[in-house]
């Protein structure tokens, strides 16, 4: 290996002691928000086999790249890229590059207390725009406007459940192929996770997701499941893994996913913040926003 290369990623690795924010792989997202001043960065790759009614699509790889930042009062700005590749059969040509951008905001509004009478609370708001290539099928050539709330509840210090539920006000849920594509109309999505801390380096969990067009001229609807986990380098580098599947042509019949994450805490950023569970644990416990910018809605 490229010494420099040896060098960025002792680097990322050894860069500071503060505790790793992290939800991938898992699209349910969790009440959890970046730490004010910190700069949290994610990457995924995923690669799916489409359904048979895709045809002449027949698989989809989408490399994802997120930024977070976190400010005072438990919000925290999110920016997502994806760059697709999508395989069609023998005479259709593969099409790669780009796809749609999205920015959003979250905040934290109610954390758990101690001791856990309610769950933490969440809201974000993603706006999408149409960055990628539409004839190429990488873009949906719409803006889209996404509104998600977030509950999580603890059920011990290594449990918890995560629930969410999305509302989309405008546009489309598509990410290349993948996603309620065709025509604007509003979309209700919701999905379940639940995950477990087996150890201090390793969360493993499921979840179940899904979305509904309430415009009939959308055409598609989306469940799917996934199944993965996180182990943690340290208590600031991450790699995550997952399997999933769905049963609905809008959902990738089966796919896989590797990813990883890291936090860039400001030198001088605030210590000793808590999160949104009140340090349920020292896992990464931030977030994937839920967003059309995933090829899973």
């Amino acid at each position: 290996m490229h010494r420099r290369a040896r060098v960025l990623i002792w680097m990322i690795c050894l860069y500071s002691t503060q505790p790793l924010l992290g939800q991938m792989p898992f699209y349910t997202d969790n009440a959890d928000v970046t730490d004010q001043g910190t700069l949290h960065f994610e990457s995924f790759n995923e690669f799916d086999g489409l359904q048979s009614a895709q045809f002449p699509d027949v698989r989809q790889n989408t490399a994802n790249f997120k930024f977070n930042y976190g400010l005072p009062h438990g919000v925290e700005l999110d920016f997502d890229v994806p760059y697709l590749s999508i395989y069609r059969a023998p005479g259709s040509q593969t099409s790669a590059g780009l796809g749609d951008a999205d920015m959003g905001v979250k905040w934290n509004f109610l954390k758990a207390p101690r001791p856990r009478s309610r769950p933490a609370l969440s809201a974000s708001l993603y706006i999408e725009f149409p960055t990628g290539d539409a004839a190429q099928s990488l873009g949906s050539g719409l803006t889209d406007y996404w509104l998600n709330v977030i509950a999580q509840e603890p059920f011990s210090d290594k449990t918890r459940l995560n629930a969410n539920f999305g509302y989309l006000f405008a546009g489309n849920t598509s990410t290349g192929v993948l996603g309620i594509q065709t025509t604007r109309g509003q979309v209700v999505t919701g999905g379940v996770s639940l995950l477990h801390d087996f150890n201090p380096r390793i969360t493993l969990g499921a979840e179940l997701y899904g979305a509904l067009a309430l415009d009939s001229g959308l055409g598609k609807d989306q469940l799917q499941a996934l199944a993965g986990g996180q182990y943690s380098l340290n208590n600031r580098v991450a790699v995550t893994f997952g399997l999933l599947g769905g049963s609905h042509i809008a959902s990738p019949r089966i796919g896989g996913q590797v990813g990883f994450e890291v936090d860039f805490p400001r030198r001088h950023a605030p210590a000793g913040k808590q999160t949104a569970l009140d340090s349920l644990s020292s896992l990464p416990t931030q977030r994937r926003s839920p967003c059309p910018v995933s090829p899973n809605y």
